[in-house]
């Protein structure tokens, strides 16, 4: 369809992390770099920023930036229990048969933490949407998980990904002995308007297509209505190829972008 007629070989503003369109701006390097340090250091990391700013994005850049240095454990529905969380981070890490009993399981995973570490290994717990954690007891076994340590170091890193909420959410002194072993905050803004000309131009070059598919001002447009959020951009992107399909028109400027903007408050 609209591949074609533009030359591209691929759809260039997906919904899935393809690391082939990983586009870093400032922002991005930073919470990556933020990231590897707090994992290198076994530290608990905190990383906040609104709906579609690319946090799952960074995450999978995180995990492949790092391979076999660490064993990965991606918790993306934290609406669990205390029982539940701990057996999905124990599946998650290796443990093909949890126990049932808590004592036990977290036996288990003790004696898998220590092996891990004897093979070089660092477990990485990754909490998605972590505003969501119904109970304060999960709060809690995510900081017994740091227990997990040596003299020198600890012998685990967990990161909290979530909505702007969530630094609210641990603000409260209920959570104040967790709070006090994040070692490492950060949160990521939207791109801006230089970022996302150099986001659209990169996504469609390696999706194939020609330099200045998107004209200046169309970019401008598109970032107006989507105020930089990487998730929203994309969708406008689509959106502006398929109308500029439906016209025949040989690229993309503001004209056609501008027929989106009733839709684009829904996005």
């Amino acid at each position: 369809m609209y591949r074609h007629f533009y030359g591209l070989s691929e759809k260039p503003f997906s919904k899935t992390p393809d690391p082939r369109y990983l586009f870093l701006s400032r922002g991005h390097r930073e919470a990556l770099a933020r990231l590897q340090y707090a994992v290198e250091e076994r530290e608990v990391a905190l990383l906040t920023g609104e709906i579609g700013c690319g946090k799952t994005t960074i995450s999978r850049a995180l995990m492949d930036s790092l391979g076999e240095e660490c064993r990965f454990c991606f918790i993306v529905n934290p609406r669990l229990t205390a029982d539940e969380f701990l057996r999905t981070v124990a599946r998650s890490l290796g443990i093909g048969n949890p126990a049932a009993a808590k004592d036990e399981l977290l036996k288990q995973l003790t004696e898998l933490v220590y092996r891990l570490h004897g093979e070089g290994r660092c477990p990485v717990i990754v909490i998605d949407e972590a505003q969501l954690i119904p109970e304060q007891e999960v709060f809690d076994e995510i900081r017994l998980l740091t227990n997990f340590q040596l003299d020198d170091q600890n012998l685990m890193s967990v990161v909290l990904m979530g909505q702007p909420e969530l630094r609210q959410i641990l603000a409260d002194p209920s959570h104040e002995a967790l709070r006090q072993r994040i070692g490492m905050h950060y949160h990521l803004e939207p791109l801006t308007l230089e970022e996302t000309l150099e986001y659209i131009d990169f996504r469609v070059e390696v999706a194939g297509g020609p330099q200045g598919l998107f004209s200046p001002d169309a970019i401008r447009r598109i970032y107006e209505l989507s105020n930089g959020v990487p998730r929203k951009i994309n969708i406008l992107a689509t959106n502006a190829l398929l109308v500029g399909f439906g016209k025949d028109a040989a690229w993309i400027d503001a004209s056609l972008v501008e027929e989106l903007r009733d839709e684009a408050s829904l996005y």
